[in-house]
């Protein structure tokens, strides 16, 4: 009951001032703080978090009730958690190895500049639509192809937005991602259904990021960065003893992916294979990491541990390509848990204290029209992605509310589930603090305001969806054939979508 009476007395202002407060944190960080995931923006969500305790409070709700959903919180982003920790062993177990080196070594041979940025989207789309992880993607191809990028002399912001937006492909539209079945559930639809449906908003969407790509890559000028691109060549292989057997490691994790092994094991499992394939085909970096005690056994673990847990920094007689190898392993990971930790603190408390459903109640009240009411959908995605700072929440939430709607306008089920998928899991990547934003920032090493401008799958997947359902474009309807286009009545032609 106290519950009950606290959410009457909520108002819109009230529900928003924990928002504000932490938008104009945020912002100040921006200017004041170098780099903002080194804790101040994990202290704008704590603090903001603080807030709506507080206000949480005056409306009746118990500490207790807070502090439970919080953890409730955290423990639905434990998964990401972990799942982020084995990819930071993965990374360094793979660098040792000679693994990413030889894709790099390889890269930089048989692709061309000026179709690089083309070929990183297509890569990735293939990769992540084979595995259905979208951080699996950039963990392995994506840095690899970061290292290409950098080489040929592209910017990393710009190599950043190719590898996401082809890895943010797959993870909407392969049917083994987790999102892309979990969206249809939500709706009231099945995963197969939903991937056809999204297959009208999504060709013209990656059809204008490939024609995007292509301009940008006939912009550069390569003209004067041949010798160095040779000689990042020369000097991988130098270093490291490059053979096409490396690609084992990467296949054997493609094919326990495919196998519907879980992510976690999966990954964990492609980080002792590299680190296996790092004592076999790279004992002179085994020995310079561990620093060569003579005792084959003793280098062999203590590298492979101290790539797969800390920092390591081979060195080259090229500083460039020095820091292109450095890799800094889990503990590289421990800002970025930090910050999700923090995002899940603040998006328990406004969750406990009902302000997230105020904020978005008087939403549902205006989307009266197919248009409007996707508009509001994918709004809504986008909001929850940027306050409770999770993906899948994005879609669960927003698929509980909007499902009656949909129905109650006659809109088939997949038609949601499309919007869910094109917002939600798509501007997951966008936000800072969220779980995904985090993690492919710290794993590509490029800030996520840096990458987002070029992300452009990300950015006109929503709009598409969008523009679909003002336009009347293949909306499906339930009492017509799922297959045409939708005509509209007679009362639907004289009125505005």
């Amino acid at each position: 009951m106290k519950k009950e009476r606290a959410e009457v007395k909520i108002t819109i202002w009230e529900a928003l001032i924990p928002l504000v407060a932490l938008i104009g944190m945020l912002t100040a960080n921006v200017f004041i703080f170098e780099d903002t995931l080194a804790g101040s923006n994990q202290m704008a969500l704590l603090l903001a978090a603080a807030i709506a305790s507080l206000l949480a409070f005056r409306l009746g709700i118990s500490w207790k009730r807070i502090l439970k959903k919080m953890v409730n919180t955290i423990h639905s982003a434990m998964p990401a958690i972990l799942i982020l920790l084995i990819i930071g062993a993965l990374a360094g177990a793979w660098m040792i190895s000679g693994v990413v080196p030889a894709m790099i070594y390889y890269g930089l041979d048989i692709i061309s500049p000026r179709f690089f940025l083309v070929t990183a989207v297509v890569v990735g789309s293939i990769v992540s639509v084979a595995t259905g992880s979208s951080w699996s993607t950039v963990a392995t191809i994506g840095v690899a192809l970061l290292g290409i990028g950098k080489a040929i002399g592209i910017s990393d912001a710009v190599v950043a937005g190719a590898i996401i937006s082809g890895a943010y492909f797959g993870d909407k539209m392969s049917p083994l991602s987790d999102t892309t079945n979990l969206a249809p559930a939500m709706a009231g639809t099945d995963v197969f259904t939903h991937v056809r449906y999204m297959v009208y908003t999504t060709t013209p969407s990656v059809l204008l990021t490939l024609g995007i790509f292509l301009v940008f890559g006939f912009s550069y000028d390569f003209s004067e960065i041949t010798v160095d691109v040779t000689n990042t060549r020369t000097v991988i292989g130098e270093t490291f003893n490059i053979n096409l057997w490396l690609f084992l490691v990467p296949l054997f994790l493609l094919a326990i992916i495919i196998l519907k092994v879980p992510p976690l094991p999966a990954l964990l499992a492609g980080a002792l294979a590299g680190a296996l394939f790092a004592i076999i085909f790279q004992p002179h970096i085994i020995a310079e990491v561990a620093g060569g005690s003579g005792n084959p056994f003793r280098d062999g673990y203590h590298a492979a541990m101290q790539a797969m847990f800390g920092q390591v920094n081979l060195t080259t007689r090229d500083a460039g390509v020095n820091e292109l190898l450095s890799t800094t392993g889990m503990r590289g990971m421990l800002d970025t848990i930090w910050l999700i930790l923090s995002a899940m603190i603040f998006g328990g408390a406004m969750e406990a204290a009902g302000f997230l459903r105020r904020i978005t109640r008087p939403i549902i009240r205006y989307a009266r029209r197919q248009g409007s009411l996707v508009a509001a959908t994918v709004g809504t995605c986008i909001f929850f992605n940027f306050t409770a700072s999770d993906q899948y929440i994005s879609i669960v939430i927003p698929g509980r509310m909007y499902r009656k709607a949909y129905a109650d306008q006659g809109l088939k089920p997949e038609v949601l589930s499309r919007a869910l998928e094109d917002a939600g899991t798509m501007t997951s990547v966008l936000i800072p603090w969220n779980t995904c934003g985090a993690t492919q920032s710290r794993v590509l090493g490029v800030a996520t305001f840096d990458y987002l401008p070029y992300c452009f799958l990300n950015l006109i997947s929503p709009l598409m969806s969008i523009f679909f359902a003002v336009f009347n474009i293949k909306i499906r309807r339930i009492d017509q054939k799922s297959s045409g286009h939708v005509q509209r009545t007679k009362k639907e032609d004289g009125e505005p979508i």
